[in-house]
């Protein structure tokens, strides 16, 4: 058993309630104990970094220094964008004394650099080959285009994870659980982000490309990494189908949720119920296992055809 610190975030007590009830239900089948920092606070992603600095770096710094308090070698940060800032406020306080000082004093706390946010997909790669594939009892076996984003690789200089345009952590561990990735070239465009509400227009016309190219490639469902790509991708369905001319109703689904349904897990457990587009899956042939396209899926649903939930 790895035992990791878990900073959730705002998001996942919120809005992505369900990436924390997954996450928290897959955990200990993996052999990961979670130790949830205490007491601690938001990040500030993702505003705050453009109206003050040094708030910006203070928020993150508290949260780094009450881990290094617990002992805490390593923080688990499910959500892209305050894993981002995690890792860029420490950057930051290591490569510049003064302002590490200056953090310090503000929140009363040293930042000593000691422990290290990583995220969903580096937690899971410590994982994989250490059991997961073994406790597979219902394997995933769905064509999946595997969603990035723009937070999880960038900047890459700073991060040093994976490969910042085409990334493929998230397409092993998908492997590992019996899913077939698509190879597609929108793995790392950006959804819209925080755009969501002030320029719905552009989530729409930004995310609208993403699901078509993933749809038109066959994927019967996207796994995300980030709680921003799947309230856009999800929740923003209705203006996306708009602006494509569309009724895609292929499912997004968070990794911790598709790993969940393969080690048999409840999809209550997993909150499966919580989303906008329902995820449902379409019922392989028996004799062959194909599907249908996940357009022909969307369709048979909606007049409706059979569907399952893995």
């Amino acid at each position: 058993m790895i035992t990791i610190g878990y900073f959730p975030g705002c998001s996942l007590l919120g809005t992505a309630r369900e990436y924390d009830e997954s996450l928290r239900a897959i955990a200990p089948k993996i052999g990961i104990e979670l130790v949830e920092i205490p007491d601690w606070n938001c990040c500030g992603a993702t505003a705050a970094h453009s109206l003050n600095h040094t708030l910006a770096t203070a928020l993150p710094a508290r949260i780094l220094a009450l881990a290094e308090k617990e002992n805490l070698e390593e923080i688990l940060v499910p959500c892209a964008a305050c894993y981002n800032r995690l890792v860029m406020a420490q950057h930051e306080l290591m490569s510049n004394e003064p302002l590490c000082k200056k953090v310090s004093d503000i929140i009363e706390l040293d930042v000593k650099g000691t422990a290290r946010p990583i995220n969903i997909l580096e937690a899971l790669m410590k994982t994989s080959s250490n059991g997961l594939a073994q406790n597979i009892s219902k394997p995933f076996n769905y064509t999946v285009a595997c969603y990035y984003g723009c937070l999880l690789v960038r900047p890459p200089k700073v991060l040093q994870f994976d490969r910042a345009e085409d990334p493929q952590i998230m397409d092993e561990v998908m492997k590992k659980i019996g899913a077939v990735p698509i190879d597609w070239a929108y793995k790392t465009e950006c959804c819209g982000a925080g755009f969501s509400v002030s320029k719905t227009d552009i989530v729409s016309k930004l995310s609208g490309k993403i699901i078509k190219d993933a749809v038109t490639r066959g994927a019967e469902t996207i796994i995300v990494a980030c709680p921003m790509c799947h309230s856009n991708l999800d929740m923003r369905r209705k203006d996306i189908n708009q602006y494509n001319d569309s009724r895609y109703i292929i499912p997004v689904m968070y990794i911790t949720q598709a790993i969940g349904l393969a080690l048999g897990i409840d999809k209550k457990k997993l909150g499966l119920h919580r989303h906008i587009i329902p995820v449902t899956l379409p019922v392989k042939e028996k004799t062959t296992g194909k599907t249908q396209p996940a357009l022909a899926v969307s369709e048979r649903s909606a007049s409706g055809g059979k569907t399952e939930v893995e």
